[in-house]
């Protein structure tokens, strides 16, 4: 997909931290990235069961509608003794009548390990698929993992989701504990980007 992104990419999605974060990566190759928002378009519903298909949902329909190439991106916590739960869900399981409560995500997560009759260390990874999409239909998928395992008690009030309970191989601290930098160096979705940067503009 070399030479598809010109000078302006839409990102698909109406999260302000995350539209600020992937400008900032990828401002070094003079892209401009403009959100969802600013073209009033709605959230597609994700209804695929797989991170690429959600990707897919959102950049396709983000890229249709305005004529841009578009960016979108699926992310989650997958645990292996949960049999990759929550893995699409993982907003779902914070979900609340009044918003979302990621304390009660990791206490599910804690609760359904204890119950499963498994026994530490509680392998897990973190994945991010991006996907980058033409008006004229054609994709490409780009993955990230970072690997880990699930820790408790909860550790660390940076970061945000389930990144106290996540402790990445290699390290002493939490992404709950990490600086917030670090943690952008090592996580899932700096290795997506990688591999899209490496894509597009390599």
């Amino acid at each position: 997909m070399k030479g598809l992104i010109d000078s302006t990419l839409l990102v698909a999605t109406h999260n302000r931290g995350k539209l600020e974060e992937i400008a900032h990566l990828l401002e070094p190759y003079g892209i401009t990235c403009k959100g969802a928002a600013e073209f009033g378009l709605p959230e597609p519903e994700e209804t695929e069961t797989s991170f690429a298909g959600n990707a897919r949902i959102k950049a396709h329909a983000a890229a249709r509608a305005t004529g841009l190439p578009a960016l979108a991106d699926d992310s989650g916590l997958c645990v292996e003794a949960l049999k990759g739960a929550p893995g699409v869900y993982t907003a779902d399981w914070a979900e609340t009548g009044a918003g979302r409560d990621f304390n009660m995500a990791m206490e599910r997560v804690w609760r359904e390990l204890q119950a499963s009759g498994t026994s530490a260390p509680y392998h897990a990874q973190f994945r991010c698929t991006l996907v980058l999409a033409a008006p004229d239909g054609r994709d490409a998928v780009f993955e990230g993992v970072a690997k880990g395992q699930i820790v408790w008690p909860m550790r660390g009030d940076q970061g945000h989701g389930y990144d106290p309970i996540f402790l990445p191989n290699g390290y002493s601290q939490t992404f709950g504990e990490m600086d917030r930098w670090e943690k952008n160096r090592i996580s899932h979705r700096a290795d997506a980007f990688r591999k899209f940067t490496e894509g597009c503009f390599g």
